[in-house]
């Protein structure tokens, strides 16, 4: 058993591939083993997260989640805890291993009530697990909302109820303090709702190699730290151009432009698009500012975007034939508004110039023609779908950013927090993805690793001050120490 932490990346598995996973080990083992080692590994988690517990309350579903509840009331009992079982199902329509685990939990002398108990120290989410796509109703809704009710700790068993393990989708739901995934780790914990349901996931792979079934995506982990010769020089560490700043939102493109610089880029240009902005960012003066007709964008990285308002449109057909891309902000907005634009940014992607996109889900939501919702409902696949229309790597922002490769790949950050819910981080982050870029890492990696990092400055910021972009873009790219 293995807690899930940010410090190494981890190999996730859609339901189709723990399906898969589940049948060859079930034929390879004698009958009902894989739910007996669930709950023997659910009973000695909640033990541990709560070892001082005198009474725990099993809440067990109509399926196999619930006969991994069954398992697991039966050894908490026969450890000498009071363990009251709630079951939700139909006996007739039990799984065999769910029905198998019913009769030894009864034969044991666990006790089944009809009620959630008023209290206990201790609760076990076990109702529904991979199976189902359906948000609970009628007597699972209750359950789940007397497991949210309850003043003690909540361990879900494989998934918390209600949160789709594939999308991270959820309407109603239990509010886990801890998740215990079985066999391998589900993509639905670690973005969207997910990370706010499942709080800290474990895992237990229940002694499965799951090793012959390639991951559906990954959780990301923490960049290889950038290596600088001794000898080297400005040119070494590339050229970013910030496009952007148009009138009243100079600070967009000045953001973009101190995070490209404390991030590595050799030379940061910033290119205003509104011809009364400042000659000179007084708080970061080695940013060099240019008029944008001065700037050659086709030997540069170039972020643009950020703050370009309405005088974006008529910049992005140069900024298209830059080095290397990262579009932000209203440079999407202007490609999903031009289907020409669209257009050149996917022969872009044909020819396979290094580019990044990074929208926010309404963002995503236009390039996409649909709503947001559609987007959130499933954010590895509107991003994956991104990624193949425009050839680019995409990050979907939000909670467990996503960050799809044209080729299918797929990575979830598990860094960041509700610190970055404040205007201008994502001109940080876009000036952070460029800088990479600008220093020849390709653009999976350039935006792996940005996404990673601006997460990690926003978990590190200490104190009572809320964080801003403007101390964000001067935060150290440090990495967790070993």
């Amino acid at each position: 058993m293995q807690r899930v932490t940010s410090d190494r990346s981890w190999p996730l598995h859609d339901v189709a591939a723990i399906r898969r996973i589940e049948a060859a080990a079930a034929a390879a083992l004698p009958p009902h083993t894989l739910m007996q080692r669930a709950g023997v590994a659910v009973a000695r988690l909640a033990l541990a997260i709560a070892p001082h517990a005198r009474t725990a309350w099993v809440a067990c579903g109509p399926g196999n989640n619930g006969g991994d509840g069954f398992e697991a009331a039966l050894h908490l009992r026969s450890w000498g805890k009071d363990v009251a079982v709630t079951w939700t199902g139909d006996e007739a329509r039990l799984p065999a291993d769910a029905h198998a685990a019913l009769q030894r939990a009864r034969a044991g002398g666990v006790r089944f009530t009809e009620a959630a108990p008023p209290r206990a120290d201790l609760a076990i989410d076990a109702l529904l697990g991979i199976g189902s796509r359906r948000p609970p109703e009628d007597a699972l809704l209750a359950q789940v909302q007397a497991l949210n009710a309850l003043d003690a700790p909540v361990l879900a068993v494989d998934l918390p109820t209600g949160l789709d393990a594939d999308s991270g989708r959820a309407h109603a739901h239990v509010r886990a303090t801890l998740t215990l995934s079985l066999l391998a780790l589900k993509p639905g914990l670690f973005t969207a709702q997910g990370r706010d349901a499942a709080g800290a996931v474990w895992l237990d792979a229940l002694q499965v190699d799951a090793g012959a079934e390639p991951p559906s995506a990954w959780l990301a982990g923490p960049p290889s730290p950038q290596q600088r010769l001794h000898a080297s020089h400005k040119g070494s560490y590339g050229d970013v151009a910030v496009v952007g700043g148009a009138g009243g939102m100079a600070g967009a493109a000045l953001l973009a432009g101190r995070a490209a610089l404390h991030h590595g880029a050799g030379r940061v240009f910033v290119g205003f698009l509104d011809p009364a902005a400042p000659a000179l960012d007084p708080a970061q003066p080695d940013l060099m500012v240019r008029p944008v007709q001065a700037l050659d964008l086709a030997a540069m990285c170039v972020a643009c975007g950020c703050g370009g308002g309405e005088a974006v449109p008529a910049v992005l057909p140069r900024a298209l034939h830059a080095r290397a891309l990262v579009l932000d902000a209203d440079a999407l907005n202007a490609v999903a508004a031009d289907p020409q634009l669209q257009a050149q940014l996917a022969a872009r992607g044909r020819r396979g110039a290094p580019t990044v996109l990074t929208p926010h889900p309404l963002e995503a939501a236009r390039l996409l023609a649909t709503g947001t919702a559609a987007v959130q409902d499933d954010r590895l696949a509107a991003a994956r779908e991104l990624a193949r229309r425009f050839g680019s790597v995409v990050v979907l922002k939000g909670s467990g950013t996503v960050v799809a490769a044209p080729d299918g790949r797929c990575w979830i950050n598990p860094t960041g927090n509700a610190r970055l819910a404040v205007a201008g981080t994502g001109d940080v982050l876009a000036g952070m993805v460029a800088a990479r870029l600008a220093s020849g890492e390709d653009a999976p990696a350039a935006a792996t690793a940005a996404v990673y990092l601006h997460g990690l400055a926003a978990d590190r910021w200490t104190g009572d001050r809320p964080l801003t972009a403007a101390a964000l873009a001067g935060a150290a790219p440090t990495l967790p120490q070993g």
